[in-house]
């Protein structure tokens, strides 16, 4: 992981050329600009790692770990120094008890800090020399084994499940209908490693309606060295037995192949699969040799990546599901006793065997080699469901091998991105948001554009993870198109995925995992850039706290697991170069002031009842400040808190959540940087504190009744900036009556110019005609409606409204009768009903534009929906899909 080191010792070179607060004497500034040009060419050079076809050079990964290890230490260094000067001055020109001020300028003028930056110079040079040379010695492997690939299907096995899909794909490649006068109709099959898309695309070749249905086929397998030639030679060896003999001479120039290709399929209805493809240009290649017969003829592709089939395939393509229950314990029982029926006594445990499999059919069959070694009895099974033995454990090591090609196969960047994802416990529901938020602050991401917002680049990162199918969507969420590949709101990983993250991460000192006591623990730890604590009572282990204290030169620390209500002593007084430091999951009854002496941190995120201290303006780098209270819950007699002054002395700060407390009045400050401001009381929603905070995007505010009690005469809405792109305002506590909580929010929703694109309401009960005045914002793109936010039995939807709207959600109404005009909801593509019991019907005119999703609704509203379903159908009408859903 040398690049993400490198990346990181950049950054940290430019904040330290470019800080207002740090003053470097001339010797200095020359030095450490000269080791910034040296750190600029090798990022170039370890770059070329990724052009390089043969990328299991063992000496080219030995210099990767030594340029790491060699870049690590001179930013510690530096570091180091910085940190322990920023500590001696507050210790001597400050008091907790006094005001704090600007601190001083720093002066960094040390020889020590001289030699070292000389003897990093010299060393990197050496190092990147023979890191290039290495990289153009690395002998790319010549694909001369052709007769390996004629014809090479790999063994064929028995495809068990997944048989929905078989017959859509079945169909859809018989279909003549489809694209008759296109050239032909690209199928393509997506999914991650293991998940039986090779099997799938075999069964298919081999299935008799098909073979009978073309005149001739061909199964290519690609892999991730193609070559045109070696592709060529098998497409033509298989669909002509004459050719094969010619071909096995190797005596057929490139040139003469593409020849071959137009003749050899003119007039004919052919199908070509091309199996495990990892880029476009094997496509790009092929379709310009074969003929467009108009015949029905069929390319189906196989691959782990989603961007490949989407230049090629468009609506067909297929994304890969895995395997239910059901089918797991199907493929699993006939790997274990093929045709005959399983023993009851081992049925039980079988079956929850093959649930722990998570879908996946390559684990299926991995664990089932394992087992068919091993005593079929109830009692050994018993343990394998509990995860007491062995088994699962040694087929993840053994899938490692065909997963490991994935993860290879990433960019220098996307690598870092992705074994980040291991720090989170096995199969843990990550919120997107946090995500993006975490490796925002790491410091290991660089934007290709220098304009160009981390937390884009963030979220870059994990959509291409997402569409390299190593990332899991798990919840989807409705603000974006429904059938949208990156629409979700959390995300995780397969467990064998993550247990490869969690090998690779350790191994590369990227990250340690802790979730048991180990005696072993204290072995390699001094050198994780970062330590994962998935059981937090650990701590209060004494071994386990000492080998914690002893990685002085960790850089985060990341509570997760289960929630711990009881304080544990955390040992941060030992961690000073820290930069996040994430610990929601464990209550603190007092504010942790060791968190102060971070001065390197830029993301704290605590659960915390209390007052932030004032000397928090010490945490100069913060970017990210999140303070939740325990159980969400603010006791009524307590009024609400207000932040320390010192906190408009933050510039970097980006992102602000503290639960129930209020901003103090700036004073003439300013907080540029902030962008998003979650959790504030509509107290602090006035001009002359949202009017110092200009580049305000994303707003939340919590109406707490037992303190908000002027909220009914607040004109909260009114400070609300024009640059404000989403506004999330929850009572959090509504009362259940027909009353208006809030008073009506006009002023913002009569404001013409307003840039408002996501709008979520919940527990206000205004009447249904005052959502008039939003329906009149010209960007608004989501509207959420929670928990009555809204009230009345009737909504008649003007014309012309909402003429931007794209998304709708409506959650527990009393919504009864809703009409809308066919000019309303123009732009409306996915619409969300939840838990409207008394809704009778959905607008007629919505139905022909519409995904439509209910849960928990009237069943004369889901009848309706199906009826109007049903009569599009029959009009060969595009008709959108309809999803019911049930929580009972």
């Amino acid at each position: 992981m040398a690049y993400a080191a490198v990346i990181s010792l950049k950054q940290t070179i430019e904040r330290l050329l470019n800080s207002s607060q740090i003053s470097l004497v001339p010797p200095s500034k020359k030095f450490i600009k000269s080791a910034y040009k040296h750190v600029q060419s090798l990022q170039e050079a370890l770059k070329r790692f990724d052009s390089c076809k043969n990328n299991n050079n063992e000496r080219v990964n030995a210099l990767d770990d030594e340029i790491g290890e060699k870049v690590r230490k001179f930013e510690d260094l530096i570091e180091s120094h910085l940190s322990n000067q920023f500590l001696s001055q507050y210790e001597q020109s400050h008091d907790e008890d006094h005001e704090i001020s600007h601190p001083s300028i720093l002066s960094v003028e040390t020889e020590e800090l001289k030699q070292e930056t000389d003897s990093f110079n010299e060393t990197v040079k050496k190092m990147e020399c023979e890191y290039i040379h290495e990289l153009n010695n690395s002998a790319c492997e010549e694909e001369d084994a052709v007769l390996s690939r004629i014809g090479s299907r790999g063994k064929k096995s028995k495809m068990v499940g997944l048989s929905d899909q078989f017959r859509e794909i079945q169909m859809r490649l018989l279909d003549l209908t489809a694209d008759p006068y296109n050239y032909y109709t690209s199928v393509s099959l997506v999914g991650m490693a293991g998940i039986g898309k090779t099997t799938l695309a075999m069964e298919l070749f081999e299935d008799p309606l098909i073979s009978s249905h073309f005149d001739c086929r061909a199964f290519v397998n690609v892999g991730q060295k193609y070559e045109l030639k070696s592709v060529l030679q098998s497409i033509l060896a298989q669909m002509n037995p004459e050719i094969e003999e010619v071909l096995k001479g190797g005596l057929r120039s490139l040139y003469d192949l593409k020849r071959m290709m137009y003749p050899n399929f003119k007039g004919k209805r052919y199908l070509i699969v091309l199996d495990d493809v990892w880029n476009n240009q094997v496509w790009g290649d092929l379709r310009r040799l074969l003929p467009n017969n108009k015949n029905g003829s069929r390319v189906l592709l196989t691959s782990r990546l989603q961007l490949v089939p989407y230049y090629v395939s468009d609506s067909n393509n297929y994304q890969i599901r895995l395997l239910n229950k059901e089918e797991s314990w199907d493929l699993l029982r006939h790997k274990l006793f093929g045709e005959m029926p399983c023993p009851l006594d081992l049925e039980r445990a079988g079956k929850k065997i093959a649930e722990n499999c998570e879908g996946l059919p390559l684990l299926v069959v991995i664990v089932a080699e394992i087992l068919s070694k091993a005593d079929r009895t109830p009692k050994y099974w018993k343990q394998v469901t509990e995860k007491e033995d062995a088994v699962f454990m040694d087929a993840k090591d053994q899938i490692l091998k065909v997963l490991f090609s994935s993860y290879e196969y990433l960019p220098q960047h996307l690598k870092a991105c992705f074994l980040y994802m291991g720090v989170f416990p096995e199969n843990y529901e990550i919120p997107r948001s946090k995500l993006i938020n975490l490796l925002s602050a790491e410091g290991f991401l660089e934007p290709v554009a220098p304009s160009r917002a981390i937390e884009s680049f963030s979220m870059e990162c994990l959509e291409e993870l997402v569409s390299k199918n190593l990332v899991t969507v798990h919840q989807k969420r409705s603000n974006s198109p429904y059938n949208s590949l990156y629409n979700f709101k959390t995300c995780g990983l397969h467990s064998v995925f993550w247990h490869l993250c969690k090998r690779e991460a350790e191994k590369n000192k990227f990250s340690r995992v802790v979730n048991s006591y180990d005696t072993n623990l204290g072995e390699g730890i001094e050198h994780q850039r970062r330590l994962c604590i998935h059981k937090s009572i650990l701590f209060a282990n004494k071994d386990v706290y000492e080998s914690i204290a002893s990685i002085s030169n960790t850089r985060s620390l990341l509570c997760f697991g289960a929630y711990h209500k009881y304080p544990v002593p955390i040992c941060l007084e030992y961690l000073i170069l820290l930069r996040v430091f994430d610990a929601l999951t464990i209550r603190m009854y007092e504010f942790p002031m060791e968190v102060l002496k971070l001065v390197q941190l830029r993301y704290l995120a605590l659960t915390y009842d209390g007052n932030l201290p004032p000397s928090i303006s010490k945490l100069r780098n913060l970017q990210f400040l999140i303070i939740l209270r325990h159980l969400n819950i603010i006791k009524s007699c307590i009024k609400s808190s207000y932040l320390p002054m010192e906190i408009w002395d933050m510039q970097e700060l980006k992102h602000l959540q503290i639960t129930g407390s209020n901003l103090p009045d700036p004073c003439g400050a300013i907080l540029q940087n902030l962008s998003t401001l979650l959790d504030i009381s509509p107290h602090c929603c006035r001009k002359e504190i949202l009017e110092r905070i200009p580049r305000l995007e994303k707003l939340g505010i919590r109406f707490d009744l037992a303190h908000d009690h002027d909220a009914k005469s607040l004109n909260w809405f009114d400070a609300v900036s024009n640059h404000t792109r989403t506004v999330k305002c929850v009572v959090v506590n509504p009362i259940p009556k027909s009353e208006v909580v809030v008073g009506p929010p006009a002023p913002l929703f009569t404001n013409i110019y307003s840039r408002l694109a996501k709008l979520s309401l919940s527990g206000f009960g205004y009447p249904w005609e005052d959502i008039s005045k939003i329906a009149s914002l010209p960007c608004l793109h989501v509207l959420k409606l929670r928990r009555y936010a809204f009230r009345g039995a009737k909504w008649e939807t003007q014309d012309k409204s909402f003429r931007s709207l794209e998304v709708l959600l409506i959650e527990d109404s009393d919504l009864v009768e809703w009409t809308a005009g066919f000019k309303t909801f123009r732009c409306l593509e996915h619409l969300t009903l939840k838990n409207c019991h008394k809704l009778e019907q959905i607008p007629r005119d919505l139905y022909i534009r519409l995904n439509i999703e209910l849960v928990d609704c009237n069943a004369s509203a889901v009848a309706c929906v199906k009826q109007m379903q049903e009569e599009e159908r029959k009009k060969d009408r595009n008709f959108p899909k309809v999803y019911v859903y049930s929580s009972v």
